[in-house]
């Protein structure tokens, strides 16, 4: 009987083949059917955001939960515009882009030649104050409230009738640094481009206006780049806020020469490199004999070494500790100073015909294994970019060179393969694995090299050390040892006789065969200086102690 009953037993097995071969391939099809739709979507979204005149950026219920402008609906998929913050969902975006103007970047004044306010329903910041009745903004679960896109200011739905409908908008906390956009709406009137004619228009936007420009890298650090640009559009008139990655350096600062000469002030996020990159454009207007509407340059690093940022006072690395509102007051209670910038000029032996190679250099040249860590990060970073997205990461892959390089000694008997020249006068090298020239006094991502040495930023001189090795290197950084001191010079030059080493400038590393380097002094760059006297938490300490003992709450153009 049992052998009887086994082929019918196999032919009950089918449905349960069938119920579980679509148990499997059920949600494999809708996983593939949800990326492929998916894909479609990012893909016309980004042809739909290109061609809108908002700034759209696209949001949904889990990155910021926000309010339909149109429909006051809660949105499950949409966007927000970075410039005048207006937010739709979806089947609302291609109405509001088409009827609801954004932040108008150069427009008319009225009659008494000031600005008026700029309203947008809903979705107000927290923690806003009512200008009306003093009382918190925001707070309902749903569209309501009104804000200025210029000031900043916002009030109730039924405090809004208190607000005059001809009351002047004075720009709010950042008056002294946005650009008004009737300023240039009178700058486009001008038949004569004259310095004098933009000094006179400047005197309707205060004594103290110095407007400052902002220059980000969105392929720099961590990628905040995109969130940093679109925060600053916000606060300021959003041709003031340039991404680096559509426009370069020498097109944005050509809006310094519809600004009155030496007001200016540009803001770069961004690493070493782009702050050399915007340095040399700045020095190409000096070449254009536009001296007069050079700038004033500060920076919010981004990058990875970011020495230069430490140099100045603006720290090692940023990562949101602090609102941009904060970084905006920074750079207006900063002072300017003067940095020393050095001219590279590297002549390869027995290539007479060829083209010397000429850097800027701003932070340091090295020689040696620093050099060839930096190499070999970059020659990994430009195969597989997408992996060093993070300061972290990035750093443990410099250590895992530099510990490769302490085993294989790539660099060694560098004193016997190169001469060194301080001031024409030829200096002996001991037993070496590498040799850095330095500007600033901060080296390798927030080292200090020597204590006092490269502090003075235009004294004209520059600081040699030699190390013996990335061992050497590590200890340096941890301060357990210190370079080999070789001096300091106006003038350095370095002559390689043979087999190839590699060298960096600025984090800018390539791997050069026999030569003769040559540093000497190029310009000066006025630079912006922070003098943080006190931490954060000793200036939230004290603003506190301060309140209790007083009573009272601390308060698209184209080139």
């Amino acid at each position: 009987m049992d052998a009887e009953r086994q082929p019918g037993r196999g032919g009950q097995d089918w449905p349960l083949l069938l119920w579980t071969s679509l148990a499997v391939l059920v949600p494999v099809v809708l996983t593939l059917w949800c990326s492929v739709r998916r894909s479609r979507r990012r893909v016309y979204m980004k042809d739909f955001i290109r061609k809108c005149k908002h700034g759209w950026r696209c949001t949904d219920l889990f990155s910021k939960p926000t309010y339909c402008c149109l429909c006051s609906q809660h949105i499950l998929q949409g966007a927000c515009c970075d410039c005048c913050g207006l937010c739709a969902d979806e089947l609302c975006l291609r109405r509001a882009d088409r009827t609801m103007p954004c932040k108008e970047i150069m427009a008319p004044a009225r009659a008494d030649g000031t600005p008026a306010h700029r309203w947008v329903r809903g979705n107000v910041p927290l923690c806003s104050c009512c200008r009306v009745c003093k009382q918190q903004c925001g707070t309902q679960p749903r569209l309501c409230d009104y804000r200025c896109v210029w000031c900043q200011a916002t009030v109730h739905d039924e405090c809004k009738g208190g607000v005059a409908d001809g009351e002047c908008c004075d720009l709010g906390e950042f008056r002294s640094v946005i650009i008004p956009p009737h300023y240039l709406h009178q700058v486009n009137k001008l038949r004569r481009r004259l310095p004098d004619d933009y000094t006179k228009l400047s005197a309707a936007c205060g004594s103290g206006w110095t407007p400052v420009l902002v220059l980000a890298n969105t392929r720099s650090g961590n990628n905040m780049g995109e969130a940093l640009l679109g925060e600053f559009r916000t606060l300021l008139n959003p041709v003031q806020v340039f991404d680096l990655t559509q426009l370069p350096p020498s097109k944005a600062l050509q809006l310094c020469t519809l600004l009155p000469p030496g007001s200016v002030r540009v803001l770069v996020c961004g690493g070493d490199g782009t702050v050399g990159w915007v340095l040399d454009a700045i020095d190409n207007m000096r070449l254009k004999g536009q001296d007069q509407f050079i700038p004033r340059v500060t920076i919010l690093p981004l990058g990875t070494g970011n020495d230069l940022s430490n140099s100045l006072g603006w720290g090692a690395g940023y990562a949101g500790e602090i609102p941009v509102e904060q970084v905006l007051r920074n750079i207006m209670e900063a002072e300017v100073v003067k940095m020393d910038r050095w001219k590279v000029h590297v002549a390869s032996k027995g290539h007479f015909l060829r083209k010397p190679k000429v850097l800027s250099m701003n932070n340091y040249f090295s020689v040696g294994p620093d050099a060839l860590m930096a190499l070999n990060f970059h020659t990994h970073r430009e195969k597989t970019p997408s992996f060093f997205s993070s300061r972290i990461i990035n750093k443990a892959v410099y250590f895992l060179y530099g510990t490769k390089d302490c085993l294989v000694q790539e660099c060694k008997d560098l004193d016997k393969r190169i001469e060194l020249e301080l001031d024409g006068e030829k200096v002996a090298l001991p037993s070496l694995e590498g040799i850095i020239v330095c500007n600033i006094g901060y080296w390798g991502g927030g080292c200090r090299l020597w204590e006092g040495m490269g502090d003075e930023l235009d004294d004209g001189l520059l600081e040699v050390v030699g190390v013996f090795g990335s061992f050497h290197c590590a200890q340096i950084q941890v301060k357990l040892a210190n370079p080999v001191r070789l001096g300091q010079a106006h003038t350095v030059r370095l002559v390689l006789k043979s087999s190839r080493m590699p060298m960096q400038v600025d984090g800018e590393p390539w791997a050069q065969g026999p030569c003769t380097i040559t540093i000497t002094h190029k310009t000066q760059a006025l630079m912006l200086y922070h003098s943080a006297e006190q931490t954060d938490d000793d200036d939230d300490d004290s603003s506190a102690s301060e309140a209790e003992d007083l009573a009272y709450p601390v308060p698209k153009i184209q080139f």
